[in-house]
């Protein structure tokens, strides 16, 4: 049913979109030539009304989507009515007739006594089924191959009368607009030969009698009502309608027919074919139209329209009997695109699926995916389609497709949604979460630009959305500050998804501006939260091109510092892991060797931590503390900022120096001048340009007084050499 809708709808829209062609009025044409035959007159009378138009191209398309007629047994083989030819020999030469059976052969013999005589039961079968499968050739449009079986079935009469529904044709006499170059032989000799019916009228007079008779069979009746569908005769074509589109097809038929025959009643006094010699005599007389001639064919062309309109609008409420009804989602489509109501067929859809009607049913999904793709088509073409009904069918639909695991086609109807395509594009990216690894991303990410979006700004919007996702899900930064510890706990999924949130402006060299300042926006959280490890991790997945940008300057003077702490953080590791290298065996070379690594490690983690602490490490700038704007806008991460900085700086300024002084202290036996550099050390946390003791908390394990108890001891170290004079170690 989805394809059928599709083909009404690429023929309807053909004919709606071009310009129809230019054709002279009927009467143009036989004041030219009284001679020109009816079916030329009712190609003009068609393109002179554009709804006749349109229900032509109906009328093709039912005839193109009708179910194939079902092969017939080749009868032809076994004669015209074998059994009952056979029967009434036999009884004319015994003399005794066989009870119910006719007496003669012709083709009204059945019909002259229907009651008490008829066929053999063989032959009444097979004509049963001849008669189906004439009708079914019929409703397929199929008339040549409708004749055809009649020939074969040894009825020539009865495909005399089929073909009876051609109009007369005659191209030599016609005056009809001709491509010369095209005509080949074979058209050249048909157009030198006529065909059709002549007495077209008298033959549809015949018709209705016959579809009007009591004496067929309904079947028979219904074929005689199709070849000349008329008023008097519809009931009869309904009769036998089982699908909804059976009843479309005998509307249709019936509106074209009806049309068609007005048209040629209004001109048959000066046509030659209708009037005979009198037309000739007389066509000086019809040279012109009057006005009142021309308003009462507007009048007759308006009433039949409205007619028209109104039987169609009747079908949707139609019974019946087989397939699909008149209510389904199809048949509501076919119906509104045959009525050139389109934009009220979507808003209709957009509403329900707005109130939830739709969600249940079983076609929701083909349904969603049509009213997609007709929202695209119209727009293709240029029909006018509501925003409102394209913007929720769409994000229906791409809903359907995520729910689906379609993931590389969102990006082409993302792209459809005008303004809101980035938005939505960015949205879905974000549903990804962690089901994508990073080459997915990057694949899914290129689509956009595949699809005419920005990827630039998809990338972004992206990446903001799932920071966003990540702080909503994660605890806020405040409290009393961690202890940092050597074995940290493994992410979590919004830890990880924080983390990776990062990729997506990382793909692009143009983003990664914006990269940076999200890398610290994370930075921050992790090292705020004692999540040292993590934020390691996070600082490696970046480019090493964002280290060489110097815009924006406090941006870039911030990501600076973190990878200055990191450098300090691995040199104290480094010490730490060659310390513990230290063995009781080793010989006299080998601890020589130890040593001066030893030695030389302990040096840079001592300049690294000094140079960290004394070039104003993470300070924030008061007159940037209110926030800039930025690609983060005014989000909680953004306008904290100088909070969060300050949180740092309690955490690890208090770590950092307190570890390093550890470090010194315990290497004094190895390295005796470390204690000397241990109590130097207070000289820089109590120096007021550095202002390092504000950095100090009251936190257990972070106080000044835990690092004053430490110094002390180290003073108290310092007289195990011997003497009184505490500072005596300073002057050495």
């Amino acid at each position: 049913m989805e394809s059928d809708t599709w083909a009404l709808l690429q023929a309807l829209m053909s004919l709606r979109k071009t310009a129809p062609p230019e054709y002279p009025h009927p009467r143009e044409l036989l004041a030219s030539n009284p001679y020109t035959p009816p079916a030329t007159l009712a190609q003009s009378i068609m393109h002179s009304s554009p709804l006749l138009s349109e229900l032509v191209v109906v009328r093709e398309w039912l005839h193109d989507s009708a179910p194939s007629p079902a092969p017939l047994d080749p009868g032809a083989t076994n004669g015209y009515w074998r059994f009952t030819r056979n029967a009434v020999l036999q009884g004319k030469r015994t003399g005794r007739m066989g009870a119910g059976l006719v007496t003669e052969l012709d083709p009204d013999a059945v019909n002259r006594d229907r009651k008490e005589r008829g066929l053999a039961p063989d032959d009444a079968a097979y004509e049963k089924t001849l008669l189906n499968a004439l009708y079914a050739h019929v409703r397929a449009g199929q008339l040549d191959e409708a004749v055809d079986l009649c020939r074969k079935a040894n009825q020539p009469w009865r495909a005399a009368s089929i073909r009876g529904a051609l109009l007369f044709q005659w191209r030599a006499i016609a005056n009809e607009p001709r491509e010369v170059d095209a005509m080949d032989d074979e058209d050249a000799e048909d157009e030198q030969r006529w065909r059709g019916n002549v007495r077209r009228r008298l033959w549809k007079k015949i018709c209705s009698e016959a579809a009007s008779s009591n004496a067929l069979s309904p079947t028979e009746r219904a074929l005689y009502a199709a070849l000349a569908p008329t008023t008097s005769t519809a009931g009869a074509l309904k009769a036998v309608a089982r699908t909804w589109e059976d009843h479309l097809w005998a509307l249709v038929s019936l509106a074209c027919e009806e049309r068609l025959s007005a048209g040629l009643a209004e001109i048959e006094r000066e046509c030659f074919w209708e009037a005979g010699l009198g037309a000739l005599e007389a066509s000086g007389a019809f040279g012109t139209r009057g006005e009142g001639e021309n308003g009462g064919e507007e009048e007759g062309e308006e009433e039949w329209e409205r007619e028209v309109v109104h039987g169609l609008e009747a079908l949707g409420n139609v019974q019946v009997a087989e397939g699909a009804p008149a209510d389904n989602p199809y048949h509501v489509s076919q119906l509104h695109i045959i009525l050139d109501r389109t934009d009220a067929l979507l808003e209709a859809f957009a509403n329900g699926l707005q109130e939830g009607t739709y969600i249940s049913s079983p076609e929701y999904t083909t349904m969603t995916r049509f009213f997609a793709h007709l929202c695209l088509f119209l727009q293709m073409i240029d029909m006018p389609v509501s925003p409102y009904a394209t913007q929720v069918i769409l994000e229906a639909y791409l809903q359907v497709l995520e729910a689906a695991g379609q993931r590389e086609l969102i990006a082409m109807y993302a792209g459809a949604l005008g303004d809101n395509a980035v938005e939505r594009y960015a949205l879905f990216l974000t549903s990804l979460e962690l089901s994508a690894d990073v080459h997915e991303r990057r694949l899914a990410l290129t689509r956009a630009r595949e699809h005419g979006l920005d990827i630039e700004r998809v990338a972004v919007v992206t990446a903001e959305r799932t920071i966003e996702k990540a702080f909503t899900i994660l605890l806020p930064t405040k409290g009393p500050l961690p202890y940092i510890t050597a074995m940290e706990p493994p992410p979590s999924e919004a830890e990880w998804l924080l983390v990776r949130s990062i990729e997506w402006t990382t793909f692009l060299e143009a983003t990664y501006d914006t990269a940076l300042e999200q890398a610290n926006v994370i930075l921050r959280y992790f090292l705020g939260h004692g999540r040292v490890q993590l934020a390691k991790s996070l600082l490696e997945m970046l480019p090493p091109e964002l280290g060489t940008l110097r815009e924006p300057e406090e941006e870039a003077t911030e990501y600076m510092h973190y990878r200055q702490f990191f450098g300090v953080w691995e040199a104290l590791a480094r010490v730490a892991e060659c310390e513990a290298l230290e063995q009781p065996q080793m010989n006299k070379d080998t601890r020589a060797a130890w040593l001066s690594d030893y030695r030389t490690l302990i040096e840079q983690a001592r300049e690294q931590v000094l140079k960290l602490l004394t070039t104003d490490w993470l300070v924030s700038d008061p007159e940037t503390r209110s926030g800039g704007k930025s690609s983060l806008g005014h989000s909680p991460g953004r306008i904290k900022r100088p909070r969060d900085l300050v949180r740092i700086r309690q955490i690890y300024v208090p770590e950092l120096i307190i570890r390093l002084h550890a470090t010194l202290v315990n290497s004094r036996s190895r390295i005796p001048e470390n204690l000397k550099h241990a109590l130097s050390l207070v000289n820089v946390v109590a120096d007021s340009r550095y202002r390092l003791y504000d950095a100090f908390s009251a936190q257990v394990g972070r106080r000044l007084g835990d690092y004053l108890g430490a110094v002390r001891q180290a003073v108290l170290a310092g007289l195990e050499g011997g003497g009184s004079d505490p500072f005596r170690i300073l002057t050495v």
